[in-house]
C-alpha cells in the first residue's frame, strides 16, 4: 500500500511540473550569448526583429533571415555564407523561458544527432 501512495504522489508532483515557453518576448530585441571555449567565455550579441537577425562577434558584424515554424522555433539561414558549412540552415527551437531568459537547442537542419544547448539573455528591447 505504501508503495503504491508513493507512487501516485510521484505521477501528481510530476504532472505539475511544466516548462513556461512565452516565445514571442524573443521575437525581437537585443539578446547575448556566452559560451566557454577551453578556458575563455566568449560572448555574442545579436540584434533581432521577427524577420531577421544581426549578430557582433569578436568584431565582426554576421546577418542571417529568420523563418519562424511555429511560436517556438525558428530556422536561421545566414544572408552572407562565405563557406559550404555557412550555407546550411541552423535549426533553433525555444524551450524554456523566464524573464529575460531563454533555454533552447539548436543544430544544423537535418542534423539532429549533434543538437547543442544554450541560453541567450535580452538585454534590450
Amino acid at each position: 500500500m505504501r508503495v503504491l501512495i508513493s507512487f501516485v504522489l510521484l505521477i501528481v508532483c510530476c504532472s505539475c511540473y511544466t516548462n513556461t515557453r512565452d516565445c514571442e518576448q524573443f521575437y525581437e530585441g537585443t539578446f547575448e550569448f556566452k559560451t566557454i571555449v577551453g578556458d575563455k567565455i566568449l560572448t555574442s550579441t545579436f540584434v533581432r526583429d521577427a524577420r531577421f537577425e544581426v549578430e557582433t562577434f569578436d568584431g565582426k558584424i554576421d546577418s542571417a533571415s529568420i523563418r519562424w515554424v511555429n511560436s517556438c522555433e525558428f530556422i536561421l539561414t545566414k544572408l552572407h555564407p562565405t563557406s559550404n558549412q555557412d550555407k546550411r540552415p541552423i535549426s533553433i527551437k525555444i524551450l524554456s523561458t523566464s524573464n529575460n531568459k531563454y533555454d533552447f537547442e539548436y543544430a544544423l537542419v537535418g542534423d539532429s544527432k549533434s543538437k547543442q544547448r544554450g541560453t541567450i539573455t535580452k538585454i534590450n528591447n
